[in-house]
Order: structure tokens, then sequence, then C-alpha cells
């Protein structure tokens, strides 16, 4: 089995590799890894140090240089140009996990977000399409946009809701150039799609996650500020935050890559209430003077303090669209016949995430 990945130093992409050499090692025949170089750090420089680090598997660790073996990084310089390192009588998986998750509403940003994830992922198709036994598109459960209900797996053939911003509508418009060039080629496509990703609840470390965003960046925005200020928070009671530990969407992504699973939406069956997932956030990092409302807050209707409207001028921007999100719930029935949903109580699990990044003082790890 010959592997193509992308987003192998990101969040999930870092799992997912982890996971194939922990589950599949004997059936992988090499694995491609296409990489950035960042800073003065080399492609594989930086490889090595997302293998080498404290936060990875045993198997990884114990077994490092047989890993090595198996692995060949590629500079994304050469991305486009699969020629001068794949070989034209081998048929390959490729798994694009890479994706520029910028969740901005500012109309200057659109052409950046549209070029880094849906004509980057058009031009690699296009670059690959004669090497592919399969391509797996990792998207976004959000990209159906505020739908509202119950939301099914199927987006490609149903009208989905207003995007709540231009990452949204980019990941959901390369779907749809996926499903429809993969009929045209004759390549099978699959689209999986995580919602909000949290720290670890299967594997060791518990709790880990490598990069904080989202709900995180809400939780260090209100750990890090000694402002006295008071806050009013912006959130529809009945609404709610679905997220799912990175190592639960790693072993299904692993599982199901290479099955005939056309779409899939890696999600929690229920979501936390938004009004109890915040209060919980802002309580672990200790950050009391808030009240939840449903009134909008912006600059016409008036700003009570300068931490509230920086609030709303920063992180507010990007996240108040999903905390006043419609209602809604996904069918997770496929996702659990595949690998069960692990239980825990999701309002502890959002707290323990939270103070595992406050240990962490919200670093990301530099991959």
């Amino acid at each position: 089995m010959n592997i193509i990945l992308t987003g192998v130093t990101g969040t999930l992409g870092s799992k997912v590799l982890h996971t194939l050499f922990e589950t599949k090692y004997g059936e992988i025949t090499q694995i491609y890894l296409l990489v950035r170089k960042k800073g003065q750090s080399s492609p594989k420089d930086r490889v090595l140090n997302m293998l080498k680090s404290e936060y990875a598997p045993n198997f990884i660790k114990e077994n490092i240089e047989d890993v090595l073996s198996k692995i060949t990084v590629i500079d994304a310089i050469h991305i486009l140009n699969p020629e001068s390192f794949l070989n034209t009588d081998e048929q390959y998986y490729f798994i694009h996990s890479a994706g520029y998750v910028n969740l901005s509403v500012d109309e200057a940003s659109k052409e950046e977000i549209f070029n880094e994830n849906y004509h980057f992922t058009k031009s690699i198709f296009t670059a690959y399409e004669k090497f592919l036994k399969k391509f797996i598109y990792i998207s976004t459960a959000f990209s159906i946009g505020d739908l509202g209900g119950l939301i099914g797996d199927d987006y490609i053939e149903i009208e989905g809701g207003t995007y709540r911003n231009f990452y949204e509508a980019s990941k959901h418009a390369s779907e749809k150039f996926l499903t429809k060039a993969g009929k045209e080629k004759n390549i099978p496509i699959q689209i999986l799609r995580p919602s909000v990703l949290g720290g670890n609840a299967i594997d060791n470390p518990s709790f880990f996650i490598s990069k904080y965003m989202v709900f995180y960046l809400f939780a260090k925005f209100f750990h890090n500020n000694p402002s006295n200020d008071h806050v009013r928070i912006t959130a529809n009671n009945d609404s709610g935050l679905n997220i799912i530990p990175t190592d639960y969407a790693a072993k299904v992504i692993v599982t199901v890559f290479n099955t005939d699973v056309k779409q899939l939406n890696i999600v929690h069956s229920k979501a936390t209430n938004i009004t109890k997932g915040i209060s919980k956030i802002l309580d672990t990092v200790g950050f009391q003077k808030y009240n939840i409302t449903q009134d909008i807050i912006n600059k016409t209707a008036g700003f009570e303090t300068k931490l509230e409207q920086f609030y709303y001028e920063t992180i507010g921007v990007h996240l108040n669209p999903y905390l006043t999100s419609k209602p809604y719930e996904w069918d997770t029935s496929l996702l659990e016949s595949i690998l069960p949903i692990p239980k825990y109580d999701l309002e502890q699990y959002l707290a323990n995430t939270v103070e595992f990044a406050k240990l962490k003082n919200f670093r990301n790890q530099k991959w």
C-alpha cells in the first residue's frame, strides 16, 4: 500500500500518520509526506521533530528506524510535479489533510482562503490524477453552512445553509469539485469531515493536542487578559458545541480511507450546550465577569467595556457566527457502525482539555 499524505505537521495529519503506522504498518509499502519548509527547519527536520516528539506514540518511538524506512519526505516546492518522485507504474492513496483554517468574514480574505483550499485542491487533484488509486479529502463538518436540524453525511446532493465564513465555503466548493472530477476521471473520491478538534480521549497523553484553535482561542483570550472589565457574550442558548477528539478522528480516517465509504461526518453524537460550554471554559480559566445573552452586541448597539469591544473586534468576529448558529445535530449512525464514539462526560472533557492547554500555556507544537 502506497500513501501520499499532506498536512502531516498539522494537528490531524500528524495523528493520522501515527495511527497509520500503529495499525497498518505491515500493509504500508511507502508513505510520501508533502511538507513545507518552515523558517530554518527543512521538511525532513519537521517530520523528524514530530516523530521523535515526547507526544509520539510508543510504537513510533520503539520502531523509529523501521518507520523512517517507510517514509519519503518531499519538499512542498515539488508538490505539483509528482513525476519527479512517484513511480508511474504504481497507484497511490492520496490523503489530503492539509488545509488553511481561517474563519475570517472579511471580504479581503476571501481570495487567499479560496486559493489555499479550493484552488490548491484542484491543482493537486489535476497533477496527481494519473497516479491515484483513491483521493481522500479531509474537509470540515461545518462546510454545509448554518443549516440547523438533523444533518446527514451527504453534503453534495442537498441544499446547504448560509456559510458562516469563506473557510466553510471554500471547503464545500472543494468537495463539489472533487465529486464531479472523480466521476469524470473514474477516480474514487472520499470526503471525511471532522467537527471541532479537541485533545486526545483515547490515547496518551490524555487531552493532548498539537495546536490550540477555535474554543481553545476563546479560553486563551480570557485566560491571558488581565482586565477586570465585564463582558457580555452573545450565544444561542439552544445551540451546541460539537467537539471530536483528534485521536478518535484519526482512527476513523485510518479505518475508512480504503473502504467504499464516500462521505462521512466525524462528529460527536452529542453537542455540549453552548451556554454550559462557555461557562465551563471560562470557569476553567478563572474568568468570572461575564454574562451570556441572546442580545446582539456590536459597535452599533454599543460596547459597555473596552474588553467587550476588544473581544468583538478580534476573536468574536470569527467565533460569534458559531455561538449564534441554528440548533443542529448530526446523524452519526454510519460513524458509530464504523468506530463507536468514546463515552465520556462532555462538559468534564471540555474542562480537562482547557486545563491541559493551560498547563502548556496554550503553546502550539513547533514541528
